[in-house]
């Protein structure tokens, strides 16, 4: 978008970057949650979300592309976490299999499958990019070592939401983190952050808390869960 608005000069010119900057640039994605818990939310049963897997990770793929066509070099790209460990999705579905750390078993299954394609289609981008530097981050190990063991990484919470409002997961679908609303019989409820954010893992029943965020980065900064495993800082460097 940048290429296309940036010759029309005016405030385009000052805000966005030189058209040079964009081969020099590291493009971060972080894929994969929003879609498969979206076919969930349109009541698809796992086998038919499991279906849908190819086709996001073609347009996935053309999005690389069409961003290596327009100068893009350097990608650095997440698999998706498990979403299944999120109250948002266990309130919502709440039929689920649970394993030890109280995730839903088919939600992560799912998650799982679409990281084995994920990585399929980067090894495929590497192959038709040969100019390119394509990074494969596992933040889905991270992030499910971090719920797992959320106390010995020092959390209190690591499943319900620090902003919210009800149930076992402190998520409500009515009154999203922040809002307000009024009960049947006129007293009105809010959904409130917890006193200490810092000790939970998750912030929303959505997404991860500042804290919850610092320690994944903390982990895949180094490259220890990078495919190739190199660190952050050499990212925008392709391995020979």
């Amino acid at each position: 978008l940048s290429l296309s608005f940036f010759p029309t000069g005016g405030v385009y010119e000052k805000l966005l970057p030189k058209p040079t900057s964009f081969a020099g640039a590291l493009y971060t994605f972080d894929i994969g949650q929003n879609d498969l818990t979206a076919a969930y939310f349109l009541n698809m049963t796992t086998p038919q979300v499991v279906a849908v897997i190819p086709d996001v990770l073609s347009q996935f793929k053309a999005v690389v592309k069409a961003i290596h066509d327009q100068g893009g070099r350097h990608f650095w790209i997440h698999n998706t976490g498990p979403f299944g460990c999120l109250a948002y999705v266990l309130a919502r579905v709440p039929t689920a299999q649970f394993d030890e750390a109280g995730c839903g078993v088919p939600f992560n299954r799912v998650a799982r499958i679409f990281n084995r394609g994920l990585k399929k289609t980067v090894g495929q981008l590497r192959k038709e990019l040969p100019l390119a530097a394509v990074t494969y981050v596992d933040v889905y190990k991270v992030k499910y070592e971090l719920i797992r063991h959320a106390k010995l990484h020092g959390f209190n919470e690591s499943i319900r939401a620090c902003c919210g409002y009800g149930g076992e997961y402190n998520y409500s679908r009515e009154i999203g983190c922040g809002g307000k609303m009024k009960k049947k019989n006129g007293v009105e409820i809010e959904a409130k952050s917890c006193k200490d954010p810092s000790r939970y893992v998750n912030w929303d029943g959505v997404h991860y808390t500042e804290a919850g965020n610092k320690w994944i980065f903390d982990q895949i900064v180094g490259g220890r869960f990078s495919d190739p495993p190199l660190p952050l800082r050499m990212a925008c460097y392709r391995k020979e």
